[in-house]
């Protein structure tokens, strides 16, 4: 793929200081080689700032906390890059971490440096010249499943990720986490939240043995072979990623699995390419990853009422930014909206 394709001219206001980003790359990576550091900016996703260093033949992928203040523990990129450290040896679809700096004079926040990987992402559309035949759908949806699978078969402790996440207790505390999120950013009075919140704290499954979980799996965080739409390249935003819950992780991303059957608000949510012909139904993804895994998924629906409820979480914590005028983005105008049809449909799932 061409660098002209992915990458856009770094945005103002978030350039880098190429003459110290590039003598510390010079000083930390043998074999870079002839030539001046060039930089682009990838400009997917809202948090993380990502931008692809190149230098003569050399590559490589910057990854930033995003400009202004930011949250304890959040954006945390030396446990991100620790993370790929101890994950990519064992899992090649994570790309391998390069180095950590946490010298905040080079450009002014830590960042670390990971390997470039090269493929396409396939999130709202295709690609230009690809059909996306029935046939090629359903390859891709096995895809997704199988990578979910292997995530989830990791030998955790044997990769050394004991530190990265506190499994007692883990639904527990999202589930309580996450109302208590909710309402920290309460603007309308929906009255399904109470109920919904209720019956979410009074029926918390038992958790099956953890695993690590990616946390934010979902089609378009993986990149896929341009030639070979059906072969996984890379699978990245492992900043959420800990040891925990894996039919949470599922649920998670059951949730960002839009398709064609669904309800037309709910599809206007989520707009994505798995609502085309020939993408599997979440019962058979779940068929297919409860076969894989050999996991007991009886109390899926449980974990699937939570995730939307989560995500009506998400989107409300965006709209109250608005609300308030914190954001001037008339796009978040709607999101209202749709946090009320994302509780009313996890309301109808729990029958409340």
């Amino acid at each position: 793929m061409d660098n002209q394709e992915d990458t856009i001219a770094v945005r103002a206001g978030e350039n880098i200081d190429l003459e110290k980003v590039e003598h510390y790359l010079r000083d930390h990576i043998e074999d870079i080689g002839e030539g001046t550091l060039q930089v682009r900016q990838f400009p997917s996703g809202a948090s993380n700032l990502t931008y692809l260093l190149q230098i003569g033949a050399w590559e490589g992928v910057l990854r930033r906390p995003p400009l202004g203040p930011v949250p304890p523990k959040a954006h945390d990129m030396k446990r991100e890059c620790s993370l790929l450290q101890k994950i990519n040896p064992v899992f090649p679809l994570a790309p391998k971490p390069y180095l950590f700096c946490e010298d905040t004079t080079i450009i002014g926040a830590p960042f670390y440096v990971m390997e470039r990987r090269k493929g396409v992402i396939v999130n709202t559309s295709f690609p230009p010249g690809v059909t996306p035949t029935p046939e090629l759908c359903k390859q891709i949806s096995h895809t997704v499943i199988d990578t979910l699978v292997q995530i989830h078969a990791i030998d955790w402790q044997a990769a050394g990720l004991d530190t990265f996440g506190h499994p007692p207790g883990f639904l527990e505390r999202q589930v309580k986490g996450w109302i208590e999120r909710y309402h920290r950013a309460k603007t309308d009075d929906i009255p399904q939240v109470e109920p919904l919140t209720s019956w979410l704290l009074s029926h918390i499954p038992q958790s099956p043995a953890p695993t690590l979980i990616h946390n934010d799996f979902k089609l378009n965080n993986m990149m896929l072979d341009a030639e070979d739409l059906t072969r996984p390249v890379a699978v990245f935003d492992w900043e959420m990623a800990t040891i925990g819950d894996p039919l949470f992780d599922l649920a998670i991303s059951l949730s960002y699995w839009a398709t064609e059957d669904d309800p037309e608000e709910l599809k206007t949510i989520l707009p994505t390419v798995t609502m085309f012909p020939g993408f599997v139904s979440r019962e058979t993804f779940m068929e297919i990853y409860a076969q894989k895994s050999s996991r007991d998924l009886s109390s899926i629906d449980y974990y699937m009422i939570f995730a939307y409820f989560k995500l009506a979480v998400i989107i409300q914590q965006i709209y109250v930014r608005w609300k308030r005028g914190q954001t001037q983005d008339e796009r978040f105008a709607v999101f209202g909206a749709r946090v009320q049809t994302l509780i009313t449909h996890a309301a109808q799932l729990a029958g409340v």
